[in-house]
Protein backbone atom coordinates (compact mmCIF):
# COMPACT_ATOMS: atom_id res chain seq x y z
CA UNK A 1 0.00 0.00 0.00
CA UNK A 2 1.18 3.41 -1.03
CA UNK A 3 1.83 6.15 1.53
CA UNK A 4 -0.95 8.22 0.28
CA UNK A 5 -3.27 5.60 1.07
CA UNK A 6 -1.99 4.86 4.12
CA UNK A 7 -2.60 8.67 5.00
CA UNK A 8 -6.41 8.72 3.30
CA UNK A 9 -7.37 5.21 5.59
CA UNK A 10 -5.75 7.22 9.18
CA UNK A 11 -7.30 9.89 7.94
CA UNK A 12 -10.67 8.12 7.20
CA UNK A 13 -10.43 6.06 10.65
CA UNK A 14 -9.79 9.55 12.67
CA UNK A 15 -13.00 10.64 10.77
CA UNK A 16 -14.81 7.86 12.04
CA UNK A 17 -13.66 7.89 15.90
CA UNK A 18 -14.77 11.42 15.54
CA UNK A 19 -18.25 10.74 14.61
CA UNK A 20 -18.72 8.05 16.65
CA UNK A 21 -17.39 10.27 19.35
CA UNK A 22 -20.00 12.89 19.21
CA UNK A 23 -22.78 10.31 18.46
CA UNK A 24 -21.77 8.86 21.81
CA UNK A 25 -21.65 12.14 23.56
CA UNK A 26 -25.31 13.17 21.79
CA UNK A 27 -26.68 10.29 23.67
CA UNK A 28 -25.53 10.82 26.70
CA UNK A 29 -26.61 14.69 26.28
CA UNK A 30 -30.20 13.16 25.70
CA UNK A 31 -30.17 11.17 28.65
CA UNK A 32 -28.92 14.31 30.64
CA UNK A 33 -31.55 16.24 29.37
CA UNK A 34 -34.04 13.77 30.58
CA UNK A 35 -32.11 13.85 34.14
CA UNK A 36 -32.70 17.77 34.45
CA UNK A 37 -36.20 17.66 32.91
CA UNK A 38 -37.13 15.17 35.79
CA UNK A 39 -35.61 17.40 38.42
CA UNK A 40 -37.47 20.56 36.63
CA UNK A 41 -41.07 19.15 36.36
CA UNK A 42 -40.77 19.72 40.29
CA UNK A 43 -40.60 23.35 40.09
CA UNK A 44 -43.47 23.36 37.34
CA UNK A 45 -45.81 21.04 39.35
CA UNK A 46 -45.11 22.90 42.38
CA UNK A 47 -48.13 25.19 43.10
CA UNK A 48 -50.66 23.02 41.47
CA UNK A 49 -49.39 19.85 43.68
CA UNK A 50 -49.11 22.57 46.70
CA UNK A 51 -52.63 23.64 46.37
CA UNK A 52 -53.77 19.97 45.90
CA UNK A 53 -52.06 19.03 49.15
CA UNK A 54 -52.65 21.99 50.68
CA UNK A 55 -48.69 22.36 51.01
CA UNK A 56 -46.84 25.52 52.85
CA UNK A 57 -43.31 27.19 51.47
CA UNK A 58 -41.58 25.61 53.77
CA UNK A 59 -42.69 22.32 52.46
CA UNK A 60 -42.10 22.84 49.08
CA UNK A 61 -38.93 23.70 50.12
CA UNK A 62 -38.05 20.68 52.59
CA UNK A 63 -39.29 17.94 49.68
CA UNK A 64 -36.59 19.34 47.09
CA UNK A 65 -34.40 19.41 49.59
CA UNK A 66 -35.21 15.87 51.11
CA UNK A 67 -34.35 14.98 46.95
CA UNK A 68 -30.94 16.15 46.74
CA UNK A 69 -30.16 14.64 50.15
CA UNK A 70 -30.64 11.48 48.52
CA UNK A 71 -28.91 12.91 45.49
CA UNK A 72 -26.22 13.46 47.56
CA UNK A 73 -25.93 10.17 49.34
CA UNK A 74 -26.17 8.54 46.02
CA UNK A 75 -23.64 10.40 44.57
CA UNK A 76 -20.70 8.53 46.63
CA UNK A 77 -21.88 5.30 44.79
CA UNK A 78 -20.61 6.05 41.20
CA UNK A 79 -17.67 4.95 41.62
CA UNK A 80 -19.12 1.15 42.92
CA UNK A 81 -20.91 1.24 40.23
CA UNK A 82 -18.91 1.75 37.32
CA UNK A 83 -16.47 -0.79 38.69
CA UNK A 84 -19.11 -3.46 39.52
CA UNK A 85 -21.32 -2.77 36.45
CA UNK A 86 -19.59 -0.74 34.00
CA UNK A 87 -20.69 2.62 32.44
CA UNK A 88 -23.27 0.67 30.02
CA UNK A 89 -25.16 -0.84 32.90
CA UNK A 90 -24.94 1.15 35.23
CA UNK A 91 -26.65 4.15 33.69
CA UNK A 92 -29.26 1.73 32.32
CA UNK A 93 -30.61 0.54 35.93
CA UNK A 94 -30.26 4.53 37.28
CA UNK A 95 -32.51 5.65 33.96
CA UNK A 96 -34.98 2.81 34.51
CA UNK A 97 -35.05 3.81 38.08
CA UNK A 98 -36.17 7.49 37.34
CA UNK A 99 -38.73 6.64 35.43
CA UNK A 100 -40.11 4.26 37.45
CA UNK A 101 -39.56 6.61 41.04
CA UNK A 102 -42.05 9.55 39.36
CA UNK A 103 -45.50 6.94 38.91
CA UNK A 104 -46.25 6.50 42.43
CA UNK A 105 -47.11 9.69 43.64
CA UNK A 106 -49.79 9.98 40.45
CA UNK A 107 -50.96 6.93 41.73
CA UNK A 108 -51.08 8.10 45.35
CA UNK A 109 -50.71 12.08 45.60
CA UNK A 110 -50.07 12.31 49.66
CA UNK A 111 -46.86 14.66 51.27
CA UNK A 112 -45.09 10.86 52.09
CA UNK A 113 -45.51 9.92 49.22
CA UNK A 114 -44.28 12.67 47.15
CA UNK A 115 -41.40 12.79 49.71
CA UNK A 116 -40.39 8.97 49.06
CA UNK A 117 -41.09 9.26 45.29
CA UNK A 118 -38.62 12.41 45.27
CA UNK A 119 -35.78 10.73 47.28
CA UNK A 120 -35.48 7.94 45.57
CA UNK A 121 -35.42 10.09 42.52
CA UNK A 122 -32.45 11.73 44.16
CA UNK A 123 -30.78 8.48 45.12
CA UNK A 124 -30.82 6.96 41.76
CA UNK A 125 -29.62 10.59 40.40
CA UNK A 126 -26.96 11.03 42.51
CA UNK A 127 -24.20 8.64 40.42
CA UNK A 128 -26.02 9.73 37.28
CA UNK A 129 -23.78 12.67 37.11
CA UNK A 130 -20.37 11.48 37.59
CA UNK A 131 -20.90 8.76 35.30
CA UNK A 132 -22.21 10.53 32.54
CA UNK A 133 -19.30 12.66 32.66
CA UNK A 134 -17.41 9.94 32.81
CA UNK A 135 -18.64 7.99 29.31
CA UNK A 136 -18.64 11.37 27.95
CA UNK A 137 -15.06 11.68 28.75
CA UNK A 138 -14.42 8.21 27.69
CA UNK A 139 -14.65 9.35 24.31
CA UNK A 140 -12.44 12.69 24.58
CA UNK A 141 -8.48 13.14 25.11
CA UNK A 142 -8.06 15.50 28.54
CA UNK A 143 -7.27 18.49 27.04
CA UNK A 144 -10.22 18.76 24.82
CA UNK A 145 -12.81 17.74 27.31
CA UNK A 146 -14.22 21.53 28.16
CA UNK A 147 -16.51 21.93 24.92
CA UNK A 148 -17.51 18.19 25.52
CA UNK A 149 -18.53 18.86 29.15
CA UNK A 150 -20.27 22.35 28.33
CA UNK A 151 -22.34 20.42 25.82
CA UNK A 152 -23.10 17.65 28.23
CA UNK A 153 -23.80 20.52 30.62
CA UNK A 154 -25.81 22.59 28.60
CA UNK A 155 -28.68 19.84 28.38
CA UNK A 156 -29.72 21.72 31.34
CA UNK A 157 -30.45 24.43 30.03
CA UNK A 158 -31.59 23.01 27.03
CA UNK A 159 -33.96 20.32 28.97
CA UNK A 160 -35.83 23.39 30.28
CA UNK A 161 -35.71 25.46 26.98
CA UNK A 162 -37.17 22.62 25.59
CA UNK A 163 -39.16 20.54 27.72
CA UNK A 164 -40.12 23.38 30.23
CA UNK A 165 -42.82 24.81 27.86
CA UNK A 166 -44.03 21.44 26.98
CA UNK A 167 -44.01 20.56 30.65
CA UNK A 168 -46.03 23.49 31.64
CA UNK A 169 -48.86 23.11 28.60
CA UNK A 170 -48.87 19.22 29.90
CA UNK A 171 -49.18 20.73 33.53
CA UNK A 172 -52.09 23.37 32.75
CA UNK A 173 -54.06 21.53 30.45
CA UNK A 174 -53.85 17.82 31.86
CA UNK A 175 -52.75 18.30 35.30
CA UNK A 176 -49.40 17.57 36.80
CA UNK A 177 -49.96 14.27 36.95
CA UNK A 178 -50.05 13.74 32.95
CA UNK A 179 -46.31 15.87 33.28
CA UNK A 180 -45.07 13.13 35.37
CA UNK A 181 -46.20 10.17 33.44
CA UNK A 182 -44.66 12.28 30.20
CA UNK A 183 -41.59 11.64 32.00
CA UNK A 184 -41.56 7.99 32.84
CA UNK A 185 -42.06 7.76 29.49
CA UNK A 186 -39.19 9.50 28.21
CA UNK A 187 -37.04 8.07 30.55
CA UNK A 188 -38.37 4.52 29.27
CA UNK A 189 -37.46 5.27 25.43
CA UNK A 190 -34.44 6.22 26.15
CA UNK A 191 -33.48 3.25 27.97
CA UNK A 192 -34.05 1.67 24.68
CA UNK A 193 -32.12 3.93 22.83
CA UNK A 194 -29.09 3.32 25.01
CA UNK A 195 -29.38 -0.54 25.16
CA UNK A 196 -29.00 -0.43 21.43
CA UNK A 197 -26.12 2.48 20.62
CA UNK A 198 -23.47 2.79 23.54
CA UNK A 199 -20.15 1.61 23.75
CA UNK A 200 -16.94 3.28 25.69
CA UNK A 201 -14.67 5.04 24.06
CA UNK A 202 -11.10 4.61 24.21
CA UNK A 203 -9.91 7.59 26.65
CA UNK A 204 -10.55 5.39 30.16
CA UNK A 205 -8.20 2.55 28.68
CA UNK A 206 -4.62 2.76 31.05
CA UNK A 207 -2.84 3.51 27.66
CA UNK A 208 -4.63 6.41 26.54
CA UNK A 209 -2.81 9.89 27.28
CA UNK A 210 -3.11 13.58 26.18
CA UNK A 211 -0.32 15.85 25.47
CA UNK A 212 0.04 18.21 28.44
CA UNK A 213 -2.49 16.49 30.70
CA UNK A 214 -0.69 13.43 30.90
CA UNK A 215 -1.53 10.77 34.12
CA UNK A 216 0.01 8.01 35.99
CA UNK A 217 -1.91 4.92 35.10
CA UNK A 218 -1.84 3.32 38.22
CA UNK A 219 -4.13 4.06 40.59
CA UNK A 220 -3.28 6.12 43.69
CA UNK A 221 -4.65 7.03 47.46
CA UNK A 222 -8.11 8.97 47.41
CA UNK A 223 -6.87 10.92 50.27
CA UNK A 224 -4.14 12.41 48.19
CA UNK A 225 -6.86 13.18 45.47
CA UNK A 226 -9.88 14.08 48.11
CA UNK A 227 -7.13 16.66 50.25
CA UNK A 228 -6.10 19.14 47.29
CA UNK A 229 -6.68 22.37 47.22
CA UNK A 230 -8.29 21.96 43.54
CA UNK A 231 -9.92 19.42 44.45
CA UNK A 232 -11.78 21.20 47.85
CA UNK A 233 -12.58 24.72 46.55
CA UNK A 234 -13.42 23.21 43.01
CA UNK A 235 -16.42 21.37 45.04
CA UNK A 236 -16.92 24.57 47.12
CA UNK A 237 -17.35 26.13 43.79
CA UNK A 238 -19.65 24.21 42.22
CA UNK A 239 -21.74 24.00 45.30
CA UNK A 240 -22.63 27.98 45.36
CA UNK A 241 -23.46 27.38 41.55
CA UNK A 242 -25.65 24.22 42.26
CA UNK A 243 -27.34 25.93 45.44
CA UNK A 244 -28.36 28.39 42.54
CA UNK A 245 -29.99 26.04 40.13
CA UNK A 246 -31.56 24.04 42.56
CA UNK A 247 -32.89 27.14 43.78
CA UNK A 248 -34.15 28.15 39.85
CA UNK A 249 -35.56 24.62 39.57
CA UNK A 250 -37.35 23.99 42.44
CA UNK A 251 -38.54 28.22 43.10
CA UNK A 252 -38.27 29.81 39.95
CA UNK A 253 -42.00 29.35 38.60
CA UNK A 254 -42.89 29.97 42.04
CA UNK A 255 -41.16 32.77 41.97
CA UNK A 256 -42.20 34.40 38.59
CA UNK A 257 -46.26 33.56 39.47
CA UNK A 258 -46.20 34.78 43.17
CA UNK A 259 -43.60 36.91 43.63
CA UNK A 260 -43.32 38.73 39.85
CA UNK A 261 -47.27 38.51 39.05
CA UNK A 262 -46.85 36.49 35.94
CA UNK A 263 -49.67 34.24 34.79
CA UNK A 264 -48.70 30.01 35.86
CA UNK A 265 -48.78 29.66 31.61
CA UNK A 266 -45.98 33.00 31.47
CA UNK A 267 -44.16 31.54 34.48
CA UNK A 268 -43.70 28.25 33.08
CA UNK A 269 -42.50 29.27 29.57
CA UNK A 270 -40.35 32.07 31.00
CA UNK A 271 -38.46 28.88 33.16
CA UNK A 272 -36.02 28.60 30.38
CA UNK A 273 -34.91 32.00 30.27
CA UNK A 274 -32.02 31.81 32.48
CA UNK A 275 -31.05 28.71 30.55
CA UNK A 276 -30.65 30.39 27.28
CA UNK A 277 -28.42 32.94 28.70
CA UNK A 278 -26.87 29.95 30.58
CA UNK A 279 -26.37 28.36 27.34
CA UNK A 280 -24.97 30.88 25.33
CA UNK A 281 -22.20 31.70 27.86
CA UNK A 282 -21.31 28.09 28.85
CA UNK A 283 -21.03 26.93 24.94
CA UNK A 284 -18.87 29.96 24.21
CA UNK A 285 -16.31 30.07 27.35
CA UNK A 286 -15.41 26.70 27.34
CA UNK A 287 -14.60 27.00 23.56
CA UNK A 288 -12.20 29.79 24.72
CA UNK A 289 -10.90 28.21 27.31
CA UNK A 290 -10.00 24.64 25.31
CA UNK A 291 -8.42 27.54 22.98
CA UNK A 292 -6.26 28.90 25.40
CA UNK A 293 -5.20 25.36 26.94
CA UNK A 294 -4.13 24.53 23.27
CA UNK A 295 -2.10 27.87 22.93
CA UNK A 296 0.11 26.58 25.93
CA UNK A 297 -2.14 28.36 28.99
CA UNK A 298 -2.10 26.77 32.28
CA UNK A 299 -5.30 24.57 33.57
CA UNK A 300 -5.64 27.56 36.33
CA UNK A 301 -6.05 30.03 34.06
CA UNK A 302 -8.13 28.82 31.68
CA UNK A 303 -10.34 26.96 33.69
CA UNK A 304 -9.85 27.14 37.24
CA UNK A 305 -9.70 31.50 37.12
CA UNK A 306 -12.31 32.08 34.05
CA UNK A 307 -14.87 29.59 36.13
CA UNK A 308 -14.65 31.83 39.59
CA UNK A 309 -14.80 35.03 38.00
CA UNK A 310 -17.81 34.12 36.39
CA UNK A 311 -19.57 32.91 39.68
CA UNK A 312 -17.83 36.50 41.31
CA UNK A 313 -19.39 38.71 38.46
CA UNK A 314 -23.00 36.33 39.45
CA UNK A 315 -22.60 37.17 42.87
CA UNK A 316 -22.68 40.50 42.36
CA UNK A 317 -25.61 41.16 40.15
CA UNK A 318 -27.75 39.07 42.41
CA UNK A 319 -27.28 41.06 45.67
CA UNK A 320 -28.64 43.91 43.82
CA UNK A 321 -32.23 42.15 43.29
CA UNK A 322 -34.19 43.36 46.04
CA UNK A 323 -33.54 46.53 45.27
CA UNK A 324 -35.00 46.74 41.74
CA UNK A 325 -38.66 46.83 41.38
CA UNK A 326 -39.32 45.82 37.38
CA UNK A 327 -40.62 42.38 37.28
CA UNK A 328 -38.89 41.95 33.85
CA UNK A 329 -35.33 43.57 35.27
CA UNK A 330 -35.40 41.13 37.69
CA UNK A 331 -35.58 37.98 35.05
CA UNK A 332 -33.04 39.83 32.94
CA UNK A 333 -30.94 39.88 36.45
CA UNK A 334 -31.32 36.62 38.04
CA UNK A 335 -31.36 35.24 33.78
CA UNK A 336 -27.57 37.19 33.71
CA UNK A 337 -26.94 35.86 37.06
CA UNK A 338 -27.16 32.34 36.16
CA UNK A 339 -25.92 32.59 32.78
CA UNK A 340 -21.87 34.14 33.85
CA UNK A 341 -21.98 31.69 36.88
CA UNK A 342 -22.67 28.39 34.35
CA UNK A 343 -19.49 28.29 33.52
CA UNK A 344 -18.21 27.15 36.76
CA UNK A 345 -19.66 23.23 35.71
CA UNK A 346 -18.08 22.41 32.54
CA UNK A 347 -14.72 24.20 33.47
CA UNK A 348 -14.07 23.12 37.36
CA UNK A 349 -15.28 19.78 35.97
CA UNK A 350 -12.66 19.26 33.24
CA UNK A 351 -9.71 20.91 36.24
CA UNK A 352 -10.63 18.13 38.56
CA UNK A 353 -10.35 15.47 36.11
CA UNK A 354 -6.87 16.69 35.21
CA UNK A 355 -5.47 15.93 39.12
CA UNK A 356 -6.64 11.96 39.35
CA UNK A 357 -5.32 8.96 37.33
CA UNK A 358 -8.14 8.18 34.55
CA UNK A 359 -9.06 4.69 35.54
CA UNK A 360 -10.07 6.47 38.88
CA UNK A 361 -12.15 9.31 37.15
CA UNK A 362 -15.53 8.29 37.90
CA UNK A 363 -15.13 7.75 41.93
CA UNK A 364 -13.31 11.11 41.92
CA UNK A 365 -15.94 12.91 40.13
CA UNK A 366 -18.94 10.92 41.92
CA UNK A 367 -17.92 12.19 45.51
CA UNK A 368 -16.78 15.86 43.83
CA UNK A 369 -20.48 15.86 42.57
CA UNK A 370 -21.78 14.68 46.17
CA UNK A 371 -20.08 17.18 48.07
CA UNK A 372 -21.24 19.94 45.48
CA UNK A 373 -25.12 18.81 45.57
CA UNK A 374 -24.74 19.78 49.47
CA UNK A 375 -25.99 23.36 47.92
CA UNK A 376 -28.77 21.47 47.40
CA UNK A 377 -29.59 20.12 50.65
CA UNK A 378 -29.92 23.94 52.14
CA UNK A 379 -30.66 26.10 49.27
CA UNK A 380 -34.16 24.72 48.27
CA UNK A 381 -35.47 24.20 52.03
CA UNK A 382 -33.88 27.91 53.04
CA UNK A 383 -35.80 29.54 50.17
CA UNK A 384 -39.04 27.80 51.36
CA UNK A 385 -38.66 29.28 54.88
CA UNK A 386 -37.53 32.73 53.68
CA UNK A 387 -40.83 33.09 51.92
CA UNK A 388 -42.85 31.32 54.84
CA UNK A 389 -41.49 34.54 57.09
CA UNK A 390 -41.04 37.01 54.98
CA UNK A 391 -43.79 40.29 54.56
CA UNK A 392 -44.48 39.45 50.79
CA UNK A 393 -43.55 36.51 48.70
CA UNK A 394 -41.39 39.13 46.51
CA UNK A 395 -39.89 40.07 49.38
CA UNK A 396 -38.46 36.57 50.80
CA UNK A 397 -37.47 35.12 47.19
CA UNK A 398 -35.56 38.75 46.58
CA UNK A 399 -33.47 38.06 49.75
CA UNK A 400 -33.24 34.46 48.89
CA UNK A 401 -31.40 35.43 45.92
CA UNK A 402 -29.21 38.00 47.37
CA UNK A 403 -28.10 35.28 50.17
CA UNK A 404 -27.12 32.63 47.28
CA UNK A 405 -25.26 35.62 45.77
CA UNK A 406 -23.02 36.19 49.21
CA UNK A 407 -22.49 32.77 49.59
CA UNK A 408 -21.05 32.25 46.00
CA UNK A 409 -19.15 35.41 46.38
CA UNK A 410 -17.07 34.32 49.24
CA UNK A 411 -16.56 30.81 47.52
CA UNK A 412 -15.14 32.47 44.16
CA UNK A 413 -12.82 34.22 46.18
CA UNK A 414 -11.77 31.18 47.39
CA UNK A 415 -11.57 29.56 44.51
CA UNK A 416 -9.64 32.40 43.00
CA UNK A 417 -6.84 32.28 45.39
CA UNK A 418 -6.58 27.82 46.06
CA UNK A 419 -7.72 26.46 42.90
CA UNK A 420 -4.44 25.05 40.42
CA UNK A 421 -5.23 21.99 38.84
CA UNK A 422 -1.26 21.99 37.96
CA UNK A 423 0.40 21.85 41.20
CA UNK A 424 -2.02 19.48 42.58
CA UNK A 425 -1.30 16.87 39.95
CA UNK A 426 1.82 16.80 40.59
CA UNK A 427 1.38 16.87 44.69
CA UNK A 428 -0.71 13.45 43.63
CA UNK A 429 1.24 11.79 41.69
CA UNK A 430 4.49 12.88 44.60
CA UNK A 431 2.30 11.18 47.21
CA UNK A 432 1.66 8.20 45.49
CA UNK A 433 5.80 8.10 44.76
CA UNK A 434 6.71 8.83 48.36
CA UNK A 435 4.25 6.12 49.98
CA UNK A 436 5.57 3.74 47.09
CA UNK A 437 9.31 3.99 48.02
CA UNK A 438 8.37 4.43 52.03
CA UNK A 439 6.46 0.35 51.59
Amino acid sequence: MTVGKLEETAAAQSSGTRRTAWSMTAVVILLYMINYADKAVYGIIAQPLARELGLTSSQIGMVGSLFFLMFTIGGFASGLLSRWFGLRWALLALALVWSASVLPVVLSATLAVLIASRMLLGFAEGPSSALMHTAVYSWHAPDKRGFPSALLLSSVSIAKIVFAPLLTYITVSFGWRAALITMAIMGALWCILWVTSWSQGPHLAPAAKSTGEQQSDNTVPWLSIFRTPTFIFGALLFMAYYALQTVILTWLPSYFELGLGFSAQQAGSMFGIPSIFALVYMLTISRVSDRLIARGSTVRRARAVVAASGVALGAVILLFVPYVDSPLVVVAMISLAYGVASGAAPLVNTAVSVICPQRQLAGTLGVYMAIMSVGGLIAPWLAGVIVDHAATKADGFALSFQILGAAAGVFALLALTFINPDRDRLRVLAATTASREAM
